[in-house]
């Protein structure tokens, strides 16, 4: 199916280029809104946005078979007081804007998708969670993904569709968790981390851009979606995994007590390693949405091959 104009806001980063890449071969225009300028490549364009304030950019919001907000300030930083504002203040702000400007469109797009977190699930290593019977968690992470999914579906959207898509860690060759845990494999420090008992709900690159667009061509699916594979596996499962796909035999665990340690040095939190995170998709799965790469080994070898 050919789509007319599809829109990324925030789409500047990591995950909004594999998604402009994947939707630019299926439409006729894409769009990212960004605070940084970009040449035009093909059939992608750049408009200027700040994600506070309504400019020219709300014109190409009209006609738009699709809206995927990805705004939101980087959680892998320590949770002072001013990150935490910036935090919430980073997602909150543009979901509020987007929602207002929807509101008074003649032509709003048939879909706004916003990317949320599957960390909103509560630390589970006794079962499942998932859209339909999945327990909340607590703590600050999880207020935020709470207070940013009220905001999104508070907003009056009629002619709209709303999808809350709660994101797992996403794999990927050139950014997010999974270069950062081939280093350690390569440095020797592959082991587990913590105990190695934490669950992992993670989802492929390509199964996040396939996931998005299968939700596009559903018009019944709406409301809370979760976007993790289906192979929820351990730590230590996963960390094993690359390092028999990278062919190393050896790698050093990481204590709780090391990774708190480390995490200060580096600026980051332990809870985005040590959680567990049990998710299940059963949404996509139940809708029939079939996953390219539905198991951890599919993906870390895709990730280590020569695709381009």
């Amino acid at each position: 199916m050919k789509y007319g104009k599809i829109i990324f806001a925030g789409g500047n980063g990591y995950l909004g280029g594999i998604l402009a890449k994947h939707f630019s071969g299926l439409a006729n225009e894409v769009i990212i809104l960004s605070r940084k300028p970009q040449a035009e490549k093909g059939n992608i364009k750049t408009l200027i946005w700040d994600g506070k304030t309504i400019s020219t950019w709300k014109e190409a919001l009209n006609g738009a078979d699709l809206l995927v907000n990805l705004c939101g300030k980087n959680v892998n930083c320590r949770y002072t007081e001013k990150n935490k504002t910036e935090i919430i203040n980073s997602r909150i702000l543009p979901t509020h804007l987007l929602g207002k400007v929807i509101e008074d469109l003649e032509n709003p797009p048939k879909l706004w998708i916003n990317i949320t977190s599957a960390t909103i699930y509560r630390h589970a290593e006794d079962g499942s969670q998932d859209e339909l019977t999945g327990e909340i968690g607590y703590g600050f992470s999880i207020d935020v993904c709470k207070a940013w999914e009220k905001c999104f579906f508070e907003s009056e959207t009629a002619k709209t569709r709303k999808i809350a898509l709660r994101m797992g860690i996403v794999l990927g060759r050139t950014d997010g968790a999974f270069p950062r845990l081939l280093t350690l494999v390569k440095l020797g420090m592959g082991g587990k981390q913590g105990n190695g008992e934490q669950q992992v709900s993670w989802v492929h690159e390509q199964d996040v851009a396939n996931s998005i667009e299968w939700l596009l061509n559903h018009e019944e699916i709406q409301g809370i979606v979760n976007c993790t594979a289906p192979d929820v596996i351990k730590n230590k499962t996963l960390m094993h995994n690359i390092k028999k796909a990278y062919g190393i035999g050896f790698g050093l665990p990481a204590p709780a007590w090391l990774l708190e340690m480390g995490a200060k040095i580096i600026g980051t939190e332990t809870e985005l390693i040590l959680k567990s995170r049990w998710v299940i998709p059963t949404v996509l799965l139940n809708s029939g949405f079939k996953f390219q790469y539905g198991k951890s080994e599919e993906a870390i070898n895709d990730i280590l091959s020569l695709r381009v």
